[in-house]
Parts: structure tokens; sequence; C-alpha cells
């Protein structure tokens, strides 16, 4: 087992893609402290990894503070003699279209994704430089925070936020020999089960199914374990030459997003006033504007949702 004798932290895992994350990671060897805001759901979770034959403490605790990140790193530290690889996955929903969204509504969701983030790594990564320990780290975001999604103006910002934190961590980090990476997951989870898009896909894996190939190949859509493999892999001894990257995983997929660059260049002598613009713009730019939020392929006629569902 590649990850025998590391310790990690997965935030917001005491069920679905965190819980995945934080099982895979035990499979591969690894002590792992889970987080959930919900007691209950935390100890199910520690006691489905022990059940796997791996160790898990949790930690009841809303991410977001730097408290709640000390109390994280110290439990790892006490529990377990060490940590080596931090998974910041916990996250929260509050969608509403732009104009019905409140103070409340985007604060909660900025606090939770990109401070959580912000104040897990810091602390993790204090950590590893102080004990120099070529540390890993995963931040996870997703296919939002690259193109948009009506309705996700909070969750967008959050996520659009923790690529940019993590292109500028790979060069702080560069020299202590840390990695720190985002993976961006395409999975069936509980918010996709509302999606009449989804739903045959969501069904099957429900009954213990596959899913169509539709859903799987050419959607890049699948289950939680299908991303897990990635996060393993990203927080091994194997994957210290890969940091700064986004990199998408869903279903039979697996993608390497390019950091943002000019989609097209032109030059004025003395700059571009008002009425340049005015006159040149459409001419040089105007077939090379880019695309936003993420455009689905027609569903085949037998995976369309049943009729009374789809209202």
């Amino acid at each position: 087992m590649s990850l025998s004798g590391k310790v990690a932290i997965v935030t917001g895992s005491g069920r679905g893609l965190g819980l995945a994350y934080a099982r895979e990671l035990a499979r591969q060897g690894a002590a792992v402290v889970i987080n959930d805001v919900d007691a209950d759901v935390a100890a199910e979770a520690v006691r489905t990894i022990e059940a796997d034959g791996g160790r898990a403490v949790s930690v009841v605790a809303p991410v977001g503070s730097t408290e709640v990140a000390r109390q994280l790193v110290q439990t790892a530290v006490s529990e377990f003699g060490r940590l080596d690889i931090l998974v910041t996955n916990a996250g929260i929903l509050r969608d509403k279209s732009l104009l019905k969204m409140t103070d409340e509504d985007f604060d909660l969701v900025i606090n939770v994704h990109l401070k959580g983030t912000f104040t897990c790594v810091r602390e993790a990564f204090g950590y590893f430089k102080e004990n120099n320990i070529p540390g890993r780290i995963i931040t996870i975001g997703s296919p939002t925070g690259q193109r948009g999604n009506f309705g996700q103006t909070n969750y967008a910002a959050a996520k659009a936020g923790i690529v940019g934190m993590v292109r500028t961590w790979a060069l702080e980090m560069k020299k202590a020999g840390v990695t720190v990476n985002t993976v961006i997951p395409v999975a069936a989870t509980a918010m996709t089960k509302t999606v009449p898009y989804f739903q045959k896909a969501v069904e099957a894996d429900e009954r213990g199914e596959a899913m169509p190939s539709f859903f799987r190949h050419d959607l890049g859509f699948g289950t939680a374990d299908d991303v897990s493999g990635l996060v393993a892999f990203l927080a091994s001894d194997e994957a210290a030459g890969i940091t700064g990257q986004a990199i998408g995983a869903g279903g039979d997929r697996l993608q390497l997003w390019t950091h943002p660059e000019a989609a097209a260049t032109e030059y004025r002598d003395g700059g571009w006033s008002y009425t340049d613009l005015i006159d040149s713009f459409g001419a040089l730019f105007g077939d090379k504007l880019q695309s936003v939020g993420e455009e689905f392929l027609p569903l085949p006629e037998e995976l369309k949702p049943e009729p009374a569902q789809a209202r």
C-alpha cells in the first residue's frame, strides 16, 4: 500500500465524495481524520473505515475558522503522530439567482469552501514546513468554478478562488517540497439527484448497476469512487512532481484543465481608445469570444427522464 504510514485529513468526509476519498486513502494505507458537522455521521464514517480494516478518528466541527483548522491538524498529530496529506472537501450549497441571493447565502458558502480551504491549507503547510515533511495538499474544485453555472454565484466564486489560490501556493510551497493541486470531480451527489438530466445515471448507481456508457464516457460523469483514485494518487510519493494543477475526474474520463491563457492578442501603436474599440473590437475579437457555462450533449432517447419526474 503506497500510503502506508501516512496520515491524512479529509474535511467534509462524513458521507458522499468526502467519505469516498477517505476510504480510498485508508485502503491505500493512510490513517484518516474524518471531519463532519454531524457527530453521528462522522462516527458512522469512522466505523466504515475501521470495518474496511483502516484507522480513523473524527473531528466534529464546521470548517472555516482558524481554530477548527488547528484542531484538525492537532488531532492528526496527537492521534497518529504526524500529518502528511490534506484533502479540503468540505462544502455547502446555497443556490439562488443573483437577485435572490442574500448576504448570508453568499457568506456561508464562501466561508466553508474558500476560507475553509485557506485556513486548513495554511495550518497544514505550516506543520509540513516546520517538520520538513513533503506534504500533499489536494483541494476540491468544480466545473462551476471553471465555466460558471446559473444560480451559483457564491459557489462559482469559491471554486474559482480555490484554483487561484492553488496556483499561488504551488509557487510558495515548491521550495518546501509540498505539492498542492485541485481535483475537479464530476460525480453523482445529492445535488445531481435533483437534476432530471442525470436521472437514469443516478437511478442505475442507486441500484448498484453500472451507469450507461453515455454518462460515463461521453459526459465523464460517474460515481464518487471514480474520483477517489485520483485523490489517492495525488497524495502519494509517485505524484511528487505534480503541483499547481487542476485535474478533472469523472466516469471513464480524466482531464487536465488548462490555466487561463489569452485567446487572441492584437496591438495598436499608442494604445486603444474608445473610438478605436468601437471601430475594431468586433472585427478583431467578435468570433473569438469565449463561451460560458457547461454545454451538455443531447440525451439519447432511451436515457431521457420519465415525463412525470421531468416536470
